[in-house]
Parts: structure tokens; sequence; C-alpha cells
């Protein structure tokens, strides 16, 4: 009786628990601000669920998910599935550039009732740091990236909720482009170019437009200087609010600010001219980005040619499903590309559970708990293969090994089973009523 109970009970626990999202309690909330992520962890060990089967796995997928994540490019798309009789997580690790802003949305089947944490790392050593995090009952996740590295999403749903999601990553600029678009401006000169034959690179982008186009603040802040020099002609300097870095606008035709002026995305800095060293060329926006340690490539601020993600098109019938590979040998990749690292090569008929679909490829996980991607055109059902009649009594496991797993019952000699699945020595059988392993 009791252990039918549990799970109501557990069920009907967490539910209250959730709906005081709001109240970080816990020890740690004394001293920081919990994430929504931290914040239920807090309350599931404040109400002894750590000390719970499901309770304590919970807790420890969390970190265990991110030190092993599955490796993404960006933009990236992918529409999965949580089931609730699972204690289900997954991470994702990509490359991001400094100046980048990373745009992280989900949305959900169903939309009410069903959380889904995201936290996002920046690796840093040995031990990756949180910089960013949300639920889904709250806005888009949008993060502007700091420093230049690789990073990664944890996405973690609350205990005992199912549902479908899908996830889109994107990455765009962090700041506006710094030329009226009345001018139809294009860059036509790149970070590192050669200049005065050779003797010195590029420190910047030119953005060529009309003269005395408008030249515009591509982000709130403050202008530090407008002066005159050979090189730049007429420049403004300008700092972005809470930013380490200082915009530069050089050979403009005329200066419409002033130091110390205060401006917000979209103002008139001034017109774009030839001044300066310029006075030989078209008229354009010498652009240029500078930091305590000198400059760096501004391309990445204010790039508009933004890539989209590439549409799910493997069949999403197989999320939260057992299939099989259908080909002689089948490839498990380290990302959603047959350019990425063949972690494992299947033989025919391996069973893997699906969690997820991104463009053409299965998110998958092998009998041992080995992940990575498929190519959706090498699944199948996990349907019957052939049927068998047993010489000998069988354990059933719940895993293939024998050694830890545990068992479910026992089938009988004699009786029938359909096979639905090989992997190593051992077979993936049903007789009706349950599934499980044998060993051959």
């Amino acid at each position: 009786m009791r252990k039918h109970l549990y799970k109501p009970i557990l069920f009907i626990t967490l539910g209250i628990m959730a709906s005081a999202c709001s109240k970080s309690s816990g020890p740690l909330a004394i001293f920081k601000k919990l994430s929504p992520h931290d914040a239920y962890a807090q309350r599931l060990k404040d109400n002894g669920f750590d000390r719970t089967a499901m309770g304590s796995t919970w807790l420890l997928n969390a970190d265990k998910v991110v030190s092993a994540p599955l490796n993404i490019n960006i933009p990236y798309k992918e529409t999965g599935y949580f089931a609730d009789d699972k204690v289900s997580s997954t991470a994702l690790r990509f490359d991001a550039k400094r100046g980048q802003k990373l745009r992280i949305s989900i949305t959900k089947k169903p939309v009410s009732n069903f959380a889904i944490y995201a936290d996002l790392f920046q690796e840093n050593g040995t031990q990756p740091k949180l910089t960013a995090f949300a639920d889904t009952t709250g806005a888009v996740l949008e993060h502007e990236v700091k420093q230049t590295g690789k990073y990664i999403l944890r996405l973690q749903p609350e205990l005992l909720r199912s549902g479908e999601y899908t996830l889109t990553i994107s990455a765009g600029p962090s700041l506006s482009f710094p030329v009226s678009a009345s001018g139809r401006p294009h860059i036509g000169s790149f970070w590192g170019d050669g200049r005065d034959e050779g003797g010195r690179k590029h420190e910047g982008i030119d953005i060529f437009a009309p003269k005395r186009t408008p030249a515009i603040a591509a982000a709130n802040g403050t202008v530090t200087g407008v002066t005159v020099n050979n090189l730049g002609g007429n420049v403004v300097f300008m700092r972005p609010d809470n930013a380490d870095y200082t915009l530069y606008y050089a050979h403009l035709d005329v200066q419409t600010v002033q130091q110390g002026q205060n401006v917000i995305t979209g103002d008139t800095i001034g017109l774009v001219g030839n001044t300066g060293n310029a006075r030989n060329t078209p008229p354009h926006l010498h652009f240029g980005i500078y930091t305590n340690s000198g400059a760096i490539d501004p391309l990445v601020f204010v790039d508009k040619d933004l890539r989209q993600a590439p549409p799910v098109s493997a069949p999403l019938k197989y999320l939260n499903a057992t299939v099989r590979t259908s080909a002689k040998s089948s490839r498990l990749y380290n990302l959603p590309s047959d350019k990425g690292f063949a972690v494992q090569t299947m033989s025919v008929n391996t069973p893997l559970s699906v969690s997820a679909a991104t463009d053409s490829w299965y998110k998958v996980s092998l009998p041992d708990g080995q992940t990575g991607y498929i190519s959706s055109k090498n699944v199948t059902t996990a349907d019957n293969i052939r049927n068998i009649t047993l010489k000998t009594n069988h354990p059933l496991y719940n895993a293939p090994d024998t050694a830890n797993a545990p068992r479910k019952k026992l089938v009988a000699a004699g009786d029938k089973v359909g096979v639905l699945g090989v992997y190593r020595n051992y077979l993936l059988v049903s007789n009706g009523e349950e599934t499980g392993w044998i060993s051959e």
C-alpha cells in the first residue's frame, strides 16, 4: 500500500513546493539570491527529499550532467521530452565569442505546471562558473558574452513533471549597428586588414555610407571624448553603460554631441564623412572598440548577419521512445553532424533511447548510458525482431548488466519472448507484459 501511495504524496508535496518558487529558503538564501534551480534544490533539502531515491538522484544529476555535456554548434534548435517517471536532465556545450548576445528560448507543452530550469555556465578550469539562469515561467534568457570561450547550458525539469519542449539557442550582436539604416551601410574593410603598405593592421571596421549619413550610438552610454586628430579626423569616444570598453567613431564629417553628454541607443553621434587620413577615400565610419588591453575586433559586437538554426526535421514520434539501429554499422557522434567525432560504432539492432531531435538527428543514450547523436535515417521502431523460446530460466534485468542491474522478475524455461534489440551479450526482450534484458 505504501508503495502505491508514495508517488502521489511526493507529487502533491512537490506541487506545494513549486507554488512557493518565489520564496528562497534555507541557509544559502541568507547570503545570496538563489537561482530558480538552486532555490528548488534547497526546498528539496528543506523538505527531506534529498534522502529519497528520486530527490538524491535529481541533485546528483544536476552536477553530473554539467561535467559531461554534449557538444553543439550555435545557432541550435532541438525538440525534446522529459518524462515524469525518469529523473532527467541535459547539458549542451558550445563556443561563444565576446561581444555576442546569447538568446536562449524554451517553449513547452504543457505551458503550465511544467517548469524547466535553464542555467548557463562558462567553462572555467575544473569548476564551471554559473553566469546566467532562468526558468521557463519567466522571459527568454539573454546573456551578453563577456569572455570568449566554451559555455554549457543545463536544462533540468522539476521532479514528477513531464512534457515536450523546444529549445532554441541563437547568438547576435550585443550592440546596435553604429550607422543609420537610411544610408544602406555596408562593411568594406575588416579587422586586421593591411594599412600603410603593410606597416600596420586595421584596428576596427570601416562602414561605408553616403556622406552625412547619421552615425548613431550603438548603446546607451556617455560621450567621453569629442576631439580631432590627424589619423581619425573628427572623432567621438563613448562609453556604454556598465561596459569595460569604449566605442570609437572616426572620420566623421561633423560631430553632433559634446563630452559628458548622455546618449541612448540610436541617438546621432555625428555624420559620416572622410576626415583625417580618409580624405581620399569614399565616406565611411571607422568604428573601433578599445579596452584597457587595447583594441579588439568590433565585428562580433555589431554584426547584423544572423544565422538561423536549421528546423527540426527528424520525426518527433520517437521522442521518449526506444528505437534500434537499422544499418549494419551506425555511428554515434559527439555532435549532430557527420563531421563530428564518432564516439562509438554500433551494430544493427542496437537499442537506443531518444530524448530529443535536432535537425535530422536524434539525441540518444545507449543502454550503458553513453550519450550522443545519431542520424534519424539510421534508426527504426524497436518492434519485434524475432520470437524465441527460452531453454532455461532467465532473470529479467532492467539494464544489460547482470552484476549491478536489479532483477525485475524471473522468466521461466519454455516461455516465449520477443527480441526487440541486441546489445553486447544481452537481448532486450518482451513477454507482452514486461520488457527487460536477459543474457544470451
